[in-house]
């Protein structure tokens, strides 16, 4: 009778560094019409094309995600009433110091 080996389950081996490697299919006319647009020192560098535009991406979802937010917090009722009061109890020290003329 042969001696059963077994292993311990390896865990997959951390990832060395920041950078996720995937394949990816893309339509030619939209690639094209990138290279068309971007700066000459992009242009060849398909890898480079493809994380300026997710980068740009992210910014403009980050920036609508945020006006949405501000939107939202600008028409809550509870906020508008807590930013009335914060601004009377400020409201006497506005000019505190100030002299009209240095305006």
């Amino acid at each position: 009778m042969k001696a059963r080996v077994t292993r311990a389950p390896v865990a997959a081996p951390p990832p060395s560094s920041a950078t996720l490697r995937r394949s990816f299919a893309l339509p030619r006319h939209l690639v094209e019409a990138a290279r068309e647009l971007s700066d000459p020192d992009v242009r060849d560098n398909l890898n480079r094309l493809v994380t300026i535009a997710l980068d740009e991406y992210v910014t403009r979802r980050k920036r609508a995600l945020f006006k949405a937010e501000m939107a939202r917090m600008a028409a809550d009722a509870d906020i508008q009433r807590e930013l009335a009061r914060v601004q009377g109890e400020f409201s006497g020290a506005e000019l505190d110091g100030l002299v009209h003329e240095e305006w």
